[in-house]
């Protein structure tokens, strides 16, 4: 299976990859998601680690059980070769009602197919109010028109 644009990356087609996870993200179909990553693709997710397509699947649905009217941003930070390095955003709520925006990088590896074999991510949670959220779109894929990452000043 191949999932394109295939590395190596020029500018435009890393910013086409990145795009293409962060809309897959936001529609929160874990089985969906977790085909963009090799049958053994590792993780660092935090504190946690994760190995293969199964773990992510089974990773992203307790995630989204967890992490309600999740939205997410993702800009690209830099690239070469078969890797990419991204910085996002994304604002979501637990079962209380309490508001997060999570901010943090990723850096991913990906095979000749164009898929991840290797994300690392560094996540930080920052609790706000309901008030203070910049991220207002119909959950799904973030319009093309909404402000970005930089645009929003994050």
């Amino acid at each position: 299976m191949s999932r394109p644009p295939l590395p190596p990356f020029d500018q435009e087609s890393a910013i086409i990859k990145v795009r293409r996870a962060e809309d897959a993200w936001n529609g929160r179909d874990p089985d969906v998601v977790c085909l963009a990553y090799t049958p053994d693709s590792r993780w660092r997710n935090r504190a946690e680690s994760i190995e293969g397509r199964e773990d992510i699947r089974g990773f992203l649905a307790r995630k989204w059980t967890r992490e309600l009217d999740y939205r997410l941003i993702k800009e690209l930070w830099a690239y070469q070769g078969n890797r990419i390095a991204v910085r996002f955003a994304y604002e979501w709520h637990d079962h209380s009602g309490q508001w997060f925006r999570s901010y943090g990088n990723e850096n991913w590896e990906f095979d000749g197919e164009g898929l991840m074999r290797l994300r690392i991510a560094s996540i930080n949670d920052l609790p706000i109010h309901y008030g203070q959220r910049v991220f207002h779109w119909t959950l799904g894929p973030r319009p093309h028109d909404h402000p970005s990452l930089s645009e929003l000043g994050l």
